[in-house]
């Protein structure tokens, strides 16, 4: 499994001439929970945002994401309906799971995704608090069949509760 962490701050290299085109800065996410462009960072603070849909990348792999050219990358100046991971005003990052009957599993740290591609976002680590991080470790859940992100937390199913598991080391193949 890959930590969406891991793939942020990763340089985006153009395969045709072996320029970066930029810095993965955020993952925007659909309503499914699919990656579906990587946010770049901005060089100035006057410049515009810039981004790649996935379907334009090659790979990501390790050490950098690869691009066929430097034509993938688009400006950002329309409002696109999807979901930034770390940033913006309704960001995943920092979201209470919620259960339906109310009860909070913890606050999103982190997103796993799936190991081939890092396309689909398969599981949450979950925190508690600091201190709680320290004496309990963070929590890992498996995506629920049925999830709904809202203005101020995300929603999941009373039996999501069950499939919580304590993991004291990151997740990785």
């Amino acid at each position: 499994m890959k930590r969406a962490r891991y793939v942020i701050g990763l340089p985006i290299l153009c395969v045709e001439t072996g320029k970066q085109a930029g810095i993965a800065k955020d993952l925007l996410l659909n309503a499914d929970w699919q990656v579906e462009a990587i946010l770049l960072e901005i060089k100035h603070w006057y410049s515009a945002a810039k981004f790649i849909w996935l379907a334009d990348v090659i790979a990501i792999g390790e050490d950098a994401i690869t691009i066929p050219n430097l034509d993938a990358v688009k400006p950002l100046v329309e409002q696109l309906d999807l979901t930034a991971l770390l940033s913006g005003d309704n960001k995943v990052k920092g979201m209470p799971i919620i259960t339906v009957n109310g009860q909070q599993l913890g606050v999103i740290e982190d997103v796993y995704l799936e190991p081939k591609w890092g396309k689909q976002v398969i599981g949450y680590e979950l925190t508690e608090g600091f201190i709680s991080d320290l004496k309990e470790g963070r929590k890992w859940l498996p995506l629920p069949d049925s999830v709904k992100i809202g203005e101020d937390a995300v929603i999941v199913p009373v039996g999501a509760s069950e499939a919580l598991q304590e993991i004291f080391e990151p997740l990785e193949e």
